[in-house]
């Protein structure tokens, strides 16, 4: 039987680097341990086992709740957003009736009925950019989601309170946008409210003004019923447990702080990031807009969230640059053994998807933008991990997918951007997730005429 690799650094050290820099921490630890090492010092627990290995990740999320189960108190960095009571976080049973109520609302007919407004809150921002000027595109993107999330999960489309949400939520992300400010989640003797200017008082006056609207907005729907609404709060605040009781207003404020934080966070840095990509490969842009432009004008949402080649170029884009980069944390209930290495019960392991994806033998040249990998394999759901994986995978999965699709197809179909910035965009910590350090700079042009448009897909 195999020993499982532990790194020679000291368990400061790797903290150190796995909150400031984590990409390099986790390609250093790859490099010298291909499938399976111990991470020591980065939270979680005093033994922490990351693979990056798709049989190992599936064995273990697999036998989730049998073999494995969630470690207490394991997601204490989530818990100062979401609460206790979101489906992020709570175990067992309760999170699987909470993600089979919730599930509906991100499928089927609900998530077609999305399509229109997802293409027209792109217009809507777009047109807004001055043309020659430099905007971030992970800014704009942030506002695209942002928008969207918030008409899924309360149904409203204007008002104070709406901009007020869009607002305050928009700058309570932004507090976390670096690897230093990332930090303050990481290490409990930052979190001191010295006030609303200090790093942690910002956060928590943000979050208390949040709260004030989020139940503001709950306690006017208990005053004011209406069964015919369809978002996802009236859908929460209509179910039932076994005894018959509703959802206390606590666990509705947290379940929707989890679905506003999960559902346009990392949406908006893999559009992102996906307008980067398409931007540096030109040959890449030309087919995408040559299969945009097959379908001819005013195309159903459906049909666009269905082309071959712009789900591959977002398949690609969530490969190449994760969001998130591990699975939940799973920990061992029993000794067991795993692609021949010895997990012992207490032993946390987590999946590393950013690892997953950068393994040669999974995706050759694994550092080259190519769609065409996802047109020519079938990948199995642990080599192709970017929503994570078994009984937690993203419950905004599809809806992220429709989302993503959709903005990428109505920009590049409508507006004609450019880089601002030629040099390599890199991989950068923002909260808990990975984004591009700058942002992904951009300039928006003149719209080009459609024959000049024709003639620069097929000769650029």
């Amino acid at each position: 039987m195999k020993t499982i690799p532990t790194p020679t650094t000291s368990p400061s050290w790797q903290r150190f680097q796995w909150i400031f820099d984590p990409v390099s921490y986790l390609e250093n630890n790859q490099a010298k341990y291909p499938d399976m090492f111990i991470a020591s010092g980065i939270g979680f627990g005093d033994r922490v086992i990351m693979t990056s290995n798709p049989q190992a990740i599936q064995e273990v999320l697999t036998n989730d709740r049998k073999l494995f189960n969630a470690p207490s108190g394991f997601n204490s960095i989530l818990r100062h957003v979401v609460g206790n009571s979101s489906t992020m976080l709570i175990e067992g049973d309760l999170h699987r009736k909470r993600r089979q109520l919730v599930m509906p609302s991100f499928h089927g007919e609900r998530l077609k009925a999305y399509g229109d407004r997802i293409i027209g809150i792109t217009h809507e921002v777009m047109t807004q950019l001055p043309i020659d000027q430099q905007f971030l595109a992970r800014n704009v993107m942030q506002s695209i989601s942002l928008q969207i999330i918030i008409e899924t999960v309360f149904g409203i489309t204007q008002g104070e309170r709406y901009q007020q949400i869009k607002q305050l939520f928009g700058e309570l992300t932004e507090l976390f946008e670096s690897p230093l400010t990332s930090s303050f989640l990481f290490f409990s003797f930052l979190q001191q409210d010295w006030g609303k200017w200090s790093p942690w008082g910002k956060f928590l006056h943000r979050r208390q003004q949040i709260d004030k609207l989020i139940y503001a907005e709950i306690g006017d729907r208990h005053a004011n019923r209406d069964p015919n609404r369809t978002d996802i709060l009236a859908l929460l605040m209509s179910s039932r447990d076994e005894e018959g009781n509703p959802l206390t207003d606590e666990e509705l404020r947290d379940e929707l702080m989890g679905l506003l934080l999960a559902g346009h966070e990392t949406t908006a840095t893999a559009m992102s990031w996906a307008l980067y990509w398409l931007h540096c490969t030109p040959e890449v842009k030309n087919k995408l807009c040559e299969e945009l432009a097959s379908l001819g004008e005013s195309p159903d949402a459906m049909d666009i969230a269905r082309l071959p080649y712009l789900t591959a170029v977002c398949n690609e884009t969530l490969r190449i640059c994760p969001v998130a980069m591990l699975t939940f944390p799973r920990v061992a209930q029993e000794p067991v053994e795993i692609i021949g290495y010895p997990i012992k019960p207490g032993d946390i392991v987590m999946g590393c998807m950013y690892l997953t994806h950068q393994r040669e033998d999974l995706y050759p040249n694994h550092h080259e933008f190519r769609p065409e990998r996802f047109l020519e394999r079938q990948y199995s759901p642990y080599e192709f991990i970017p929503f994570g994986g078994g009984v937690r995978r993203c419950l905004g999965e599809a809806l992220a997918q429709f989302e993503m699709k959709l903005v990428l197809a109505t920009i590049m179909t409508n507006y004609q951007l450019k880089l601002g910035d030629t040099r390599p965009e890199k991989l950068q910590r923002r909260g808990v997730t990975l984004a591009p350090a700058r942002g992904v700079k951009m300039i928006k042009e003149k719209r080009l005429s459609l024959i000049h448009q024709k003639d620069t897909v097929q000769v650029s």
